[in-house]
């Protein structure tokens, strides 16, 4: 994958208590293909930022949910039997345990909400 479509994510909170996360600058700034930002720490998960374009890996976290939502552009959640189309202002829950890919066919803006010691790209 060259480094235009290789996934760039990175795990190192970006955000400290009572500063101001402005996501739409963030959204506009993103100039890779697949971006993806951790953004602060809320109790014992991470909140992550996530403009991505392409399709992700399957994987599954074996112990921590993960929770989708969907800012802008359209994101296809698959699942091992089905597949969900989420839309701007909707969210999703993948339980942990569950194979799980991300699509998105167009540029896309998500929110990530996950236990911190998820390894963003999988166990």
């Amino acid at each position: 994958m060259d480094d235009e479509t290789k996934y760039s994510i990175s795990a190192e909170i970006e955000y400290n208590p009572l500063e101001l996360i402005d996501i739409p600058n963030l959204i506009e700034a993103s100039k890779k293909k697949w971006q993806n930002f951790s953004l602060c720490e809320v109790n014992d998960c991470v909140v992550r930022l996530g403009v991505i374009h392409g399709e992700f890996h399957w994987h599954k976290h074996d112990h921590e949910d993960e929770f989708f939502y969907v800012i802008d552009g359209l994101l296809h959640m698959d699942l091992k039997d089905i597949t969900h189309d989420l839309k701007p202002g909707q969210g999703f829950m993948v339980p942990k345990g569950e194979p799980h890919r991300t699509r998105a066919p167009d540029r896309t803006s998500i929110l990530m909400v996950e236990g911190k010691t998820v390894t963003a790209t999988g166990d």
